[in-house]
């Protein structure tokens, strides 16, 4: 059995910039290779910080990219007056450029467009997905619930962190794959996670994005070793952070959970009879609540509780 390849944070900067210059820096997500390209030293930089826990692929399986993506710096006079960074797959630019400074949070940003944009193959939830062995917990909910914090936080006490951001589901199995990516922490949550473990790896703070002040906490080893090993749903929740609120939940009737969780759904309604069936499948096989919490730990605990009870 050969031995597992470097993680990024293993590897000399020199290389993760030349990898990145030459385009042959390869992520792996798990529901996608990304081959990134970029000659922003300051972006490498950044991205070997956040994605650290990340492994290098085989260079058999680096063949196979399914997006080929580059953040590159405009060309003319932006190159120079108020620099910017530009996103491209594929060689078209998808939205307007960032600031220089804020190359990686474009980068996350266009991986999600892509991946929300051309993974039709699966039923993409607008949701966290964390797991307990094969036993996956699914939170959606619009932004500004306290989604990402809540994940963030289960990813630091234990849990096998799939994604904060998509719902990543095989309809033909059922089965939810990981699409690991940094936890998009933004505003008060980076401070929050900062305060919450000494383990939390957090990478530089952008402020005055379009989404505020974000800073990203990168996946832990577990979650990464564990890329490519799929989780069966056991429980849905609907978190809603309210400060100073008691920690309260209740179990949703079926018709209630399914159309909230379609809701928060990418493609739900690109996807036919194929997207109602998988998103019955998952309200039948388990139970759904709504919960609001103040206190992670507490929030936590209790949904420990409700996975138990789930099985």
């Amino acid at each position: 059995m050969s031995a597992p390849s470097l993680r990024l944070r293993e590897c000399d900067l020199g290389e993760i910039s030349q990898r990145c210059r030459t385009g042959q820096l390869h992520l792996d997500y798990g529901a996608a290779l990304v081959r990134v390209r970029s000659p922003l030293d300051v972006f490498a930089r950044t991205l070997q910080r956040t994605y650290g826990a990340f492994r290098l692929p085989h260079p058999a399986q680096a063949e196979c990219a399914d997006y080929h993506v580059e953040v590159i710096r405009p060309r003319g006079p932006r190159a120079f007056i108020r620099p910017q960074s530009q996103f491209r797959i594929d060689g078209i630019q998808p939205f307007d450029p960032f600031p220089l400074t804020n190359a990686l949070p474009l980068f996350e940003w266009g991986v999600n467009w892509c991946f929300g944009q051309r993974a039709n193959q699966y039923i993409l939830l607008h949701a966290g997905v964390l797991a307990k062995g094969e036993r996956a917990i699914i939170m959606a909910a619009p932004p500004g619930s306290g989604k990402s914090t809540l994940a963030a936080a289960m990813m630091l006490r234990g849990f096998r962190l799939l994604s904060d951001e998509f719902g990543v589901l095989r309809p033909e199995t059922g089965d939810l794959v990981a699409m690991l990516k940094p936890v998009a922490l933004k505003n008060q949550s980076v401070e929050v996670i900062r305060a919450f473990s000494d383990e939390a790896v957090i990478g530089p703070l952008f402020t005055g994005t379009r989404k505020g002040d974000v800073a990203h906490l990168a996946a832990n080893d577990a979650s990464a070793d564990a890329i490519h090993q799929p989780a069966r749903p056991a429980l849905v929740l609907f978190p809603s952070f309210e400060v100073g609120a008691t920690l309260a939940s209740h179990r949703l009737p079926g018709k209630d959970a399914f159309a909230h969780l379609a809701f928060n759904s990418f493609n739900y309604h690109l996807l036919g009879a194929t997207g109602f069936e998988a998103v019955a499948d998952i309200i039948v096989a388990c139970p759904a609540y709504q919960i609001r919490y103040s206190a992670l730990d507490a929030a936590i605990s209790h949904i420990e509780s409700l996975l138990d009870e789930a099985s």
